[in-house]
């Protein structure tokens, strides 16, 4: 039987048929639906950790118990999960550990475009890339043999495009690996597993013997192969490119390339002998090419195809026409003169990080942030918050602007999931070293940007079980902090008063403004009206950037379909022109 599936589903769907029996992750668009899904199969236990460097270490604690594991992030997880990844490279595993990497090509949901092929050649650790749904269910099995086999972690990278794209997978149940059910004893060895320096450098030769034996495998594996054609060109590729270059040059000669690294040498050097141009079309980095150019092979690489954005057919057609790579010329794609308004992406209506945003706005606050759901207090009209570049770096920042002696009223601003994720640590720092910062802590209960993760503050697993809920004001507490406040963020005067005296105190203060997430409440309220008669279209209302507010030639309206009831408009108006039902 076939059925459609998601990279994502298909990884889970692998790791399932390939007998994983733990799954860690911190959720993180495109990878979010790897062990999502992975905990609907009740043979897998599945986690969502604190970060990604936890998540790695959990997977790495049970390959090191014998059993297999999985572990998924995005691309900026991995920077996170780093330290954990070179030292597993050293010591290896015992049972396999596969590591799923989502790059986001084009930055659809993240701050940077970077290739984390460059991780697999860093690491010096193997790395798969699949290149539709049924390859994403296959690959997985194929790690973590790979994985077992060498001694080594296996990283398979997968894009946005792959992740959330659909294809035909095969499904059948009647392959799955079956785990031992015996409870495995610890395997102590100290000399592979204690990475003091003695020991480390006797592992760095191990590593190096591992990377040449998988150099070897390349040239052999099944998953990289020649699909023959006209020998005019020759195209090397891999992942979502290949079906694209497939698309564009039906006839040509292909190396598809499943593993990405390391590399097949006698492989690509065979393949450029049988080709008249070479034709190397990868997404991002030159990772290929800088390899192939250093043997000696002419090619056509990053000249021609770019090295940043996502790709796709069009794209492509278009930069190979003009290299001449193609003879007929893109046909031309006409589109309806219709002139769209543009939608930024904004807070939903009754969101309660808008009425702490219209505070700090009011308070002429400059906001040191992350990244969240209230990286939309960034945009107009709200337009009240200044950096956003990493979790957990809103409190850092401000910290290190504080030292500094700026004058302007500074603010550290960070969600409740960010803080167990790498929050913590930098608030640590400024209570330690004398930091007078002020930290705002926007606590919605869950993990919402990403599609409402539960976290160590929501009370439950991802499993769906019951847990201890983290409680982010006793944690604070008792990290050392000594001003703490916990603020409705709709009750605005209350936010001003409470980041005003804490801007002030010149000291650490702290301000949990708590309200859950109403997506997840789906709260309804009664509609607020407006006073024809009253309102003067002043735009007060406007400055909030609510989205059932709309405004008219006299005065503004309320979209009932839209709104939620939270009356923050209400608060707002100057002029008592909205006003909750009761009110009438």
């Amino acid at each position: 039987m076939k059925k459609l599936l998601t990279g994502n589903e298909a990884f889970a769907y692998g790791a399932y048929l390939a007998g994983v029996q733990l799954a860690a992750a911190y959720p993180g668009t495109p990878s979010t639906e790897i062990v999502k899904n992975c905990a609907t199969y009740d043979t897998i236990f599945a986690e969502w950790s604190p970060n990604e460097k936890v998540s790695l270490d959990v997977a790495t604690g049970a390959a090191y118990a014998g059993r297999r594991a999985l572990c998924a992030m995005k691309h900026v997880g991995m920077n996170v999960a780093a330290d954990s990844l070179f030292s597993a490279s050293y010591t290896g595993v015992k049972g396999g550990l596969v590591i799923i990497n989502a790059d986001d090509p084009g930055m659809h949901s993240s701050q940077n475009e970077q290739d984390n092929r460059n991780y697999a050649k860093f690491a010096r650790v193997p790395m798969l890339e699949p290149a539709d749904s049924e390859e994403a269910k296959n690959f997985v099995g194929i790690a973590l043999e790979m994985s077992e086999q060498y001694d080594t972690p296996v990283i398979i990278r997968t894009t946005t495009r792959l992740s959330h794209s659909r294809t035909l997978v095969e499904m059948d149940d009647s392959k799955r690996v079956i785990p031992s059910a015996e409870t495995p004893a610890y395997e102590r060895n100290i000399p592979k597993y204690v990475m003091v320096p003695a020991n480390a450098r006797r592992r760095h030769p191990v590593v190096e013997e591992r990377l040449q034996k998988l150099a070897a495998l390349a040239e052999t594996i099944e998953i990289n192969k020649i699909e023959p054609g006209d020998d005019e060109i020759g195209i090397i590729t891999s992942g979502v490119i290949y079906q694209y270059a497939k698309e564009v040059f039906p006839t040509a000669t292909i190396l598809k390339l499943g593993m990405v690294w390391p590399l097949p040498k006698q492989m690509i050097l065979d393949f450029a002998k049988r080709v008249k141009k070479l034709v190397i079309i990868e997404e991002l980095d030159p990772i290929f090419e800088d390899f192939i150019r250093l043997l000696g092979l002419p090619c056509v690489g990053k000249e021609v195809y770019p090295i940043e954005g996502e790709f796709n057919p069009s794209l492509i057609r278009e930069v190979s026409y003009k290299a001449g790579l193609l003879k007929e010329q893109p046909p031309t794609v006409s589109t309806a003169d219709i002139e769209l308004p543009i939608r930024p992406p904004m807070l939903c209506p009754g969101c309660g990080h808008r009425g702490l945003f219209y505070a700090l706005k009011r308070l002429d606050a400059t906001v040191f942030g992350d990244i969240g759901c209230y990286t939309l207090g960034a945009s107009p009209p709200l337009a009240a918050m200044h950096t956003t570049t990493c979790m957990g770096a809103g409190f850092g920042v401000v910290h290190g602007v504080d030292k500094m002696g700026v004058t302007d009223r500074t603010v550290g601003l960070l969600g409740d999931s960010t803080f167990f994720h790498s929050g913590i640590h930098p608030m640590i720092d400024i209570l330690y070293n004398s930091g007078t910062s002020t930290l705002v802590i926007t606590d919605n209960r869950t993990t919402a940007m990403t599609g409402h993760q539960d976290n160590p503050g929501s009370g439950k697993t991802l499993l769906g079980e019951p847990a201890e809920r983290m409680d982010i004001e006793t944690v604070v507490r008792g990290l050392g902090a000594k001003r703490v406040d916990v603020v409705n963020p709709y009750e605005v005067d209350q936010v001003m008063k409470v980041v005003k005296e804490g801007i002030e105190s010149g000291e650490p203060s702290v301000v949990i403004a708590r309200y859950p997430c109403v997506l997840q409440t789906k709260e309804k309220h009664p509609v607020p009206t407006v006073d024809t008669e009253t309102c003067n279209n002043c735009g007060t209302c406007l400055k909030i950037g609510c989205p059932p507010i709309v405004k008219g030639e006299n005065h503004v309206a309320i979209d009932n379909i839209l709104c939620n009831g939270c009356g923050l408009c209400v608060t707002v108006c100057p002029f008592n022109a909205i006003k909750k039902p009761e009110e009438q």
